[in-house]
């Protein structure tokens, strides 16, 4: 029945047997008004609401996965460039600064024979960017740091490392901070080693005897990364160790290679890590927590549940997905409870899953976005799924990306399937407010849809269904019907009813 209201009030002239199979599916009333951004191709869409296109970038090259609209306009994207040297899931190597016009104002290519940019960066607030990197280390060097030969299938390794750039010029960068994973390594394989301890008595540093599958060479598999500015740290997930670390950026370059120094006393050694406790012998499988997981990232401290950490919790080897948040326990100075065999918190806080759990499986990429109303935006990426979630989990949006290899499927034209997925998969979707600034003096006028042949609609974003409306601040909203007394749970360009709890009843009229 809920399908087939929305027919009758949003799409008048819906054809009946007519297959829609992308695009906007649903929009209530409970959804939070915005421009959600992807990036699944050359270009990078800006869709209001309704799905309609309300801005576009170019670009000569496919995306290296995560896109961000900063606040003066400009776009910044990751582009997946070829490197002969290494590649894998998630390669980009290079970044693009457009415009709002699209001119390209500055780009960078982070590849070479000795490391290359991968899935994600951080647009900070002082202008810089975090590039998220692998390194190459040899043989010898792996060797060299205590790894078991027999858990090299590619004879080397390539683990991530983080660069804090200044953009200079259209194609320039400087260097202002790095920190490598690698300076902070532990292993019980080679006594004759530095690095030689016991795990279970060092959380804060990573086995390097700890890998999933074959110890192929992206032994990490690093896939996001964020920055908190009141906290001055960093978070990065591993989606191979199904865990995520948070270090210490107020460090120098030099002292984020120790154990010293930064705000926290610690270096570059990780503060916090959560997720497989496994990966540090202070827990089993039966512990694990996170698999495979993407997009960890810290809530805006103004919306709910501000300041902890959310995840979309792929659910890889477990059979479904779900969004995840959890707040990491500290002391009375704030430190991170993090030391021999401990793991904690041993629950999430807040969970989302599907009704029935194995419906909602993205086995791989993927997000989650809390709103500032306290809904969540949830980009089930392997499928090249949009939905929102109001806080009784109840969807209040939907819209399925209609771009298959760079074209726009024509409506009602089936998604080609991959070996785990649909050939519309996305990365990462971002809704942003309708006042960001980067949207002040910008033609936002909905265009048309991103999809070929489009279903008739007259759908439109209309932020004046709220209670800001009502005149008497003692009575309020209760619900909203049609003009034959049908609750309202669509925006929709009809004459509408607002009923409210002193028995009154207003008619208004939403007008394109």
């Amino acid at each position: 029945m809920k399908r087939i209201l929305f027919i009758l009030l949003c799409y008048p002239l819906f054809i009946i047997g007519q297959n829609q199979t992308v695009g906007l599916f649903q929009y209530d009333i409970g959804s939070f008004d915005g421009y959600t951004l992807f990036s699944p191709s050359e270009t990078t869409y800006l869709i209001d609401n309704c799905g309609r296109l309300v801005h576009s970038w170019q670009s000569s090259y496919n995306p290296g996965n995560s896109a961000y609209l900063l606040e003066d306009g400009n776009l910044l994207r990751t582009c997946r460039i070829s490197n002969s040297i290494f590649s894998g899931g998630g390669s980009g190597g290079r970044i693009e600064k457009r415009d709002w016009n699209n001119n390209l104002v500055w780009s960078y290519d982070f590849s070479n024979n000795t490391y290359h940019q991968h899935h994600d960066i951080e647009p900070m607030p002082n202008g810089n960017i975090l590039v998220l990197c692998w390194e190459y280390k040899s043989l010898i060097d792996v060797i060299l740091s205590g790894r078991d030969p027999s858990s090299l299938a590619d004879n080397e390794l390539w683990p991530s490392y983080i660069l804090e750039v200044e953009p200079q010029g259209n194609n320039g960068i400087n260097i202002v901070w790095e920190w490598h994973l690698w300076d902070h390594l532990v292993q019980d394989f080679d006594p004759s080693k530095v690095n030689y301890g016991v795990v279970a008595n060092h959380s804060e540093l990573l086995d390097i005897n700890f890998y999933a599958g074959a110890g192929k060479k992206d032994w990490l598999h690093c896939n996001s990364i964020d920055y908190n500015e009141d906290l001055d740290q960093i978070v990065i997930s591993s989606r191979a160790l199904s865990e995520f670390y948070i270090i210490d950026h107020s460090t120098t370059t030099t002292e984020a290679a120790t154990n010293s120094g930064g705000n926290s006393g610690k270096g570059g050694d990780i503060l916090y890590r959560w997720g497989n406790p496994a990966g540090y012998n202070s827990g089993t499988t039966a512990d694990q927590k996170l698999f495979g997981q993407h997009n960890v990232h810290w809530i805006d401290e103004n919306f709910e549940d501000g300041g902890k950490l959310m995840l979309f919790n792929n659910g890889q080897g477990r059979g479904f997905s779900s969004i995840d948040i959890l707040s990491p326990p500290t002391d009375v100075n704030d430190d991170y409870f993090l030391s021999a065999n401990t793991f904690g918190p041993s629950n999430v806080e807040w969970t989302y899953t599907d009704p029935n759990p194995t419906n909602f499986y993205a086995s791989f990429i993927s997000g989650a976005q809390r709103l500032p109303n306290g809904n969540t935006l949830i980009c089930d990426g392997a499928h090249g799924t949009f939905f929102e979630i109001d806080s009784t989990d109840t969807k209040v949006w939907k819209y399925i990306n209609p771009v298959v290899n760079s074209v726009p499927l024509a409506q009602g034209n089936n998604i080609p399937t991959t070996n785990n997925g649909w050939a519309n998969s996305t990365f990462r979707c971002t809704r942003y407010s309708l006042d960001y600034s980067a949207f002040i003096g910008q033609n936002l006028t909905p265009g048309p849809f991103i999809e070929l042949n489009p279903l008739p609609s007259n759908c439109q974003m209309l932020s004046g269904i709220d209670e800001s409306q009502i005149s008497n601040q003692n009575r309020s909203l209760l619900y909203i019907t049609d003009i034959l007394g049908r609750k309202i749970t669509k925006k929709c360009n009809t004459p509408l009813f607002y009923i409210y709890d002193n028995g009154t009843v207003e008619k208004k009229f939403i007008v394109k």
